[in-house]
């Protein structure tokens, strides 16, 4: 997901805001031993979260996808990215924040399901699963490849970034989902980018009156 934010310009209705997710967030990568860990592509999409009831941004605002595309949701929380191709990160951050964007191709990206019980692995069986069971749904597992040490993790970052891609994250497995900042989860990218933190929203103006407009 991109971290600089130079205009955020996202249009939620406000009526259906429910409260903020306490999500699962990384740290950076600093050349800890992640022997063991698994690693994923660091997918440039939006992230989002599903409560089992709305998909929701990470403050909270709730997605409006086209109808049906939640139909074959399973009733249960899931976190991940709304993602469709790599350097697509402004279309998709476009059509997810507007009222009838485009979803044509944007699926969620799942990497967590909060609630189910065992590891990181035994949690996302739970979710395919359900996918065995519900193949219409708008909804991919994010694979996650065991990393041997941390050369392997380097060379990993390097296939990723050679077809594109923005970088990779490395999760412990055994550890449980838990909100907030983790040493558990490390984004590990050739270039670091900056996050800036939501504090403050202004109601749109005009034919926006009503909604989220830019966020301070």
């Amino acid at each position: 997901m991109k971290n600089i934010i130079l205009s955020c310009a996202l249009f939620f209705t406000p009526a259906a805001f429910a409260a903020a997710p306490d999500l699962l967030l990384a740290k950076e990568y600093r050349a800890q031993n992640i022997s063991g860990w698994a690693m994923s592509e660091k997918l440039d999409g939006v992230r989002a979260y599903w409560n089992g009831k709305q998909l929701v941004s990470r403050q909270g605002y709730p997605f409006t996808p086209p109808a049906g595309y939640l139909d074959h949701f399973p009733p249960y929380p899931v976190d991940g990215e709304l993602f469709s191709r790599r350097g697509q990160f402004e279309q998709i951050s476009a059509a997810v924040r507007a009222a009838s964007g485009n979803w044509h191709n944007i699926k969620l990206h799942v990497f967590d399901v909060p609630q189910a019980s065992g590891n990181l692995y035994q949690r996302l069986a739970v979710l395919e699963k359900w996918l065995q069971r519900h193949p219409q749904a708008p909804i991919e597992i994010i694979k996650q490849t065991p990393a041997k040490d941390n050369a392997h993790a380097q060379a990993f970052l390097k296939q990723i970034e050679a077809k594109g891609g923005e970088g990779v994250m490395l999760r412990h497995p055994e550890m449980p989902y838990r909100g907030g900042r983790s040493d558990y989860l490390l984004k590990l990218k050739s270039l670091h980018d900056a996050e800036c933190t939501v504090t403050r929203h202004y109601e749109g103006k005009g034919k926006y009156a009503g909604k989220l407009g830019a966020l301070g």
